[in-house]
């Protein structure tokens, strides 16, 4: 096959096609589950694979899953959840004060990082952890960023969704040289505007934000009046490359829930860091949008499902109005469940009495 010629699926065996692309979001989509691909479980089909040479030719009649088996699996998976793994990402990011500048400090380092249980893979990491720790800053008062680079690849910190002096935008060869292994380089601005943003890198930036140089930059308004009222605020950054479908650096049954108690007003801050769209559902209750891209909308509204793009940032409240654990997922099915059972962009929103 030519390097200009098409590409025809056909010449590539399923094992081969899984290798090629293990880890990736391709990869998951052409598995269906990367996870059932390892255990032996066609999804598209609901097979057991009795066995198959390196080439993937099957050298024995696929036994069909039965009905019961199919049942057990799913429910195993629910009762695992929420399953314990090594690493939580997205936690707040503490600082320093110097002369009424935020200081903050972030080490690029690869790492292994366990997605579900017994699953680790190599990422790309801010601070060891994926997502990358929660930096959270005023509008209006100014930061400095200490980017210390002890990976194996040249990167650089992109501050996604932020109004500031070009040279600290994070762009290699555009905006500044690339931080290379071993150096540091310091990023100064002055946040705006406020709302739910992201930063990541952007060297490499398939790879490297793929493999979870992603995380959450909260900037609060210096007015807080700008924004609804609410009583607890949860983050949700997807990804679709690393270990496949992940809430926050987690592949259900390893995801975390959302609890509220009746009555309570929740702050969702949805962030896209992958390469596909999500829409996000939500069982049982109603989402209030107010805000996209951390602007407020001129007329919020009101749905069940959102589909948040790469790139993008959606803020919704929820009046936890309605008891109940409701299942709360990316609505792309093969991202969300199959016949073993849900994994990848799952969890559940519990409200309690």
């Amino acid at each position: 096959m030519g390097l200009y010629e098409p590409f025809d699926q056909t010449q590539i065996s399923r094992r081969r096609l899984l290798k090629w692309t293990a880890g990736t979001a391709v990869g998951a989509a052409a598995a269906g589950v990367v996870g059932y691909a390892v255990a032996g479980i066609d999804q598209n089909n609901a097979t057991h694979v009795a066995g198959a040479d390196d080439m993937g030719n099957q050298q024995a009649t696929p036994t069909p899953m039965s009905n019961d088996a199919m049942d057990a699996a799913m429910e195993a998976v629910i009762k695992a959840f929420p399953a314990k793994t090594e690493g939580v990402g997205g936690v707040p990011l503490e600082y320093t004060m110097d002369n009424g500048v935020r200081v903050f400090n972030l080490v690029c380092q690869d790492v292994q990082w366990e997605v579900t249980p017994g699953t680790k893979l190599d990422a790309h990491t801010y601070n060891g952890i994926v997502p990358g720790p929660e930096i959270r800053v005023v509008e209006g008062e100014p930061v400095r960023i200490i980017v210390k680079n002890e990976m194996a690849q040249s990167t650089t910190v992109h501050w996604h969704g932020q109004s500031i002096v070009n040279a600290m935008d994070g762009v290699g060869f555009i905006t500044q040289p690339p931080i290379k292994p071993g150096e540091t380089f310091t990023y100064e601005f002055t946040p705006g505007p406020f709302g739910s943003h992201m930063y990541h890198s952007h060297h490499n930036a398939t790879e490297q934000v793929g493999g979870g140089m992603l995380g959450a930059l909260i900037v609060e308004p210096k007015d807080k009046s700008a924004e609804p009222a609410f009583d607890k605020e949860y983050t949700i950054i997807m990804n679709d490359v690393l270990g496949g479908f992940t809430i926050n650096g987690k592949g259900f049954p390893a995801t975390t829930p959302l609890t509220a108690k009746v009555g309570e007003k929740v702050r969702i801050r949805f962030m896209n860091e992958g390469q596909m769209i999500h829409p996000f559902h939500l069982h049982g209750l109603t989402y209030n949008v107010f805000a996209r891209d951390g602007y407020i909308l001129p007329q919020p509204f009101q749905c069940d499902t959102l589909g948040v793009a790469p790139g993008e940032r959606w803020d919704v409240i929820v009046t936890a109005n309605n008891p109940g654990t409701w299942a709360f997922h990316c609505h792309i099915l093969p991202h969300a469940e199959g016949p073993m059972g849900m994994f990848g962009m799952v969890t559940v929103f519990v409200v309690t009495a």
